[in-house]
C-alpha cells in the first residue's frame, strides 16, 4: 500500500512532544563542524528509528548508507518533484521515502528508510528533521566546495602572476592582474616582503597579510618554502603594516627589499629572503635589506658597472626574451636550490639547471665553486641596479680583483671576518677551509683534519656572529665569501667570459 506523506513534510518538533528530545541534541551535534558527515546521519537515523535507511541520487548511485530495494517508478516521482515524500506498506516492512534536494548539477536525491514496525509520530518527525538537515548540510557542503575552489584558483592566480614578473614578462604579468585586481600592476617599481611563520599557520598568515595590505599587494603563498607567504606591494604603507602583523604574531618574521623595478622582482625576492635571515636574530623580528652595509656599495661604481659589462656580454646577444629567462633563473639559482627556484617559477628542475649551465658556458664560470657564483651573483644585482640608475660613464675593462682593493670594502671585510676571533673556535679557519672547498663539508674536513659534522657545527656557529646565512646558499653567503676575496684569505675567481657566445644553444 502506498500513499502521500506530504503533510509529514512540515511536522514540527512541538508534535514529536517534549518526553524524548535526546534525538533532536544528537542531530544538532551532526550538524556542528567538527561533525558534518552525511555517512555519519544517514548511519544515526538508522540505529535512532530501528530502520534500514539509504540516501541514493537521481540515478540510483547510493550515496550513504546500504542499498535498499525500491519501488523505480515512485523513486521517479519522488525526484521529479511529483512527489516530496511517499509511504509503503507490505512484506511485513514500513517504507518511508523522502525527496531531498542535491547540489548541482545533481536534481535531487531519496532518502529511503525501512523498517519492520509501523512508523508513530515520533519516528516520522525524526525522519523529517533528519532529510531536512540531510539537505542543509549538503547545502553547505556544496557553498564550501566552491568556495575552495574559488580561492584555489585565485591563489594559482597569484602565483601566475609572480611567475610572470620573476621572469620579466610584465606585460602579461598586468594583463593577468588586471581582471581580479586592477591597477594593482599600474606602477613601475614594487618591494618584496617575505614573512615566515610555520607550514601549520601558513594559510592564516597569507589572509592576515591580504588583510593588512587592503588587497592591494600581490600575496602569494611560496611554492618553494612552506611556511613562507610573499607579498609584491607598491605601496610604501604596506611595510608598516607589515611590521605590526609580525609584531602581533608570535614566532612570526618579516624580511623586506629595496624598492625594485617590476622586471627586478626576481632580485628583489633574494633580497627579501636574505633580510629574512637577520630579522630572526633581530628583536623586533624584522629587517629590510637597504638597512645593511652591502660589499657592492663599498665599490668604485664605475669600475662596478665597468666590469659587469664585460662580464655579462656574451648574454648581450640573446634575445631579449631568452637573456630576460637566463637571468632570472639563474638570480634565483644562485640564491636557492635548483628545486626551489623551479618551483618559484613553474618550470622543471632540470630546466633550471640547463638554463645556468648555459649561462656558464657563455660566462665562463664554474658554479661550484662559491667564489664564481659570489661574482656571477655581484654582477648580476648590480646590473639590476645599473638598470634602476642613469648611466655611469665608460671606464677601462677591469678584472674581480680591482674591485676587491678599496679601502672602505677591505675595512668591511676585516670588520666583518673579525667577528669570527670572538668565539673560541677557530671558526675563521673552518669558514674559509669550508668555503674554498665549495661548500663541502666532507671535503672540508678533509682539507682540516675534523670531522664533517664538526664542520657543519662551526658554519652553523658563524651564522649568528655574522648575522648571516650560511648553510643556504644566496647572498648572505656570498658576501661573506666577498670579504674572504677583499682580504685575501681567497683568491679571486678565474672567469673567463666567451666572446663567441653561440646563440643557437638549447
Amino acid at each position: 500500500m502506498t500513499r502521500r506523506d506530504d503533510d509529514y513534510r512540515h511536522t514540527g518538533v512541538a508534535a514529536t512532544g517534549h518526553a524524548d528530545a535526546t534525538w533532536a541534541r544528537e542531530l544538532l551535534g551532526h550538524l556542528r563542524p567538527a561533525g558534518r558527515d552525511i555517512a555519519r546521519i544517514v548511519d544515526w537515523l538508522g540505529a535512532t528509528v530501528d530502520a534500514a535507511v539509504s540516501l541514493r541520487d537521481e540515478d540510483g548511485t547510493l550515496l550513504a548508507g546500504a542499498p535498499t530495494p525500491l519501488d523505480d517508478g515512485l523513486v521517479t516521482d519522488i525526484v521529479t518533484g511529483r512527489l516530496a515524500s511517499a509511504s509503503w506498506e507490505g512484506d511485513g516492512r514500513h517504507l518511508r521515502l523522502i525527496r531531498v534536494e542535491l547540489p548541482p548539477p545533481a536534481a535531487a536525491g531519496v532518502l529511503a528508510v525501512a523498517r519492520t514496525a509501523p512508523f508513530d509520530r515520533r519516528a516520522a518527525g525524526i525522519v523529517t528533521h533528519t532529510a531536512a538537515a540531510l539537505e542543509l548540510l549538503l547545502r553547505a557542503q556544496h557553498t564550501a566546495a566552491t568556495g575552495h575552489r574559488l580561492a584555489r584558483a585565485t591563489s594559482d592566480l597569484r602565483l601566475a602572476i609572480l611567475q610572470l614578473l620573476m621572469v620579466e614578462d610584465i606585460s602579461a604579468a598586468r594583463r593577468v592582474a588586471a581582471g581580479l585586481w586592477p591597477g594593482l600592476l599600474d606602477t613601475d617599481t614594487a618591494c618584496v616582503y617575505v614573512v615566515e611563520s610555520t607550514p601549520e599557520d601558513r594559510d592564516r598568515l597569507a589572509e592576515a597579510c591580504i588583510e593588512a595590505t587592503r588587497e592591494q599587494s600581490l600575496v602569494v603563498r611560496c611554492p618553494a618554502v612552506d611556511a613562507h607567504v610573499i607579498v609584491v606591494t607598491p605601496r610604501d604603507t604596506a611595510g608598516t603594516r607589515l611590521r605590526a602583523l609580525c609584531e602581533r604574531q608570535p614566532d612570526t618574521f618579516l624580511g623586506g627589499s629595496a624598492r625594485q623595478s617590476l622586471a627586478h622582482t626576481a632580485a628583489a625576492y633574494g633580497q627579501a629572503v636574505s633580510a629574512l635571515a637577520v630579522a630572526r636574530f633581530r628583536p623586533d623580528k624584522t629587517a629590510v635589506h637597504a638597512e645593511r652595509t652591502h660589499p657592492e656599495r663599498l665599490m668604485d661604481p664605475v669600475v662596478l658597472g665597468a666590469w659587469t659589462t664585460r662580464l655579462l656580454r656574451p648574454l648581450d646577444t640573446l634575445a631579449h626574451h631568452t637573456r630576460a629567462e637566463l637571468l632570472a633563473t639563474t638570480r634565483l639559482g644562485l640564491e636557492f636550490t635548483a628545486v626551489s627556484a623551479a618551483k618559484v617559477l613553474g618550470v622543471s628542475r632540470n630546466t633550471v639547471r640547463a638554463r645556468m649551465e648555459r649561462v656558464e658556458h657563455l660566462l665562463g664560470a664554474d658554479f661550484s665553486d662559491l667564489a664564481a657564483r659570489a661574482a656571477v651573483h655581484l654582477a648580476l644585482n648590480t646590473e639590476a641596479a645599473l638598470a634602476e640608475d642613469r648611466p655611469l660613464p665608460a671606464a677601462a675593462p677591469v678584472r674581480l680583483g680591482d674591485l676587491l682593493t678599496g679601502p672602505a670594502l677591505r675595512a668591511w671585510a676585516h670588520d666583518l671576518l673579525d667577528r669570527l676571533d670572538t668565539d673560541g673556535r677557530d671558526l675563521r679557519g673552518t669558514l674559509r677551509a669550508w668555503i674554498a672547498a665549495g661548500g663541502n663539508a666532507e671535503r672540508a674536513a678533509q682539507l682540516l683534519g675534523m670531522h664533517a659534522q664538526t664542520v657543519r657545527e662551526h658554519v652553523r656557529g658563524a651564522e649568528p656572529v655574522l648575522e648571516r646565512r650560511l648553510l643556504a646558499a644566496g647572498s648572505d653567503l656570498y658576501e661573506v665569501v666577498l670579504a674572504h676575496l677583499a682580504t685575501g684569505a681567497l683568491d679571486p675567481p678565474d672567469l673567463r667570459p666567451d666572446p663567441h657566445p653561440d646563440v643557437h644553444q638549447a
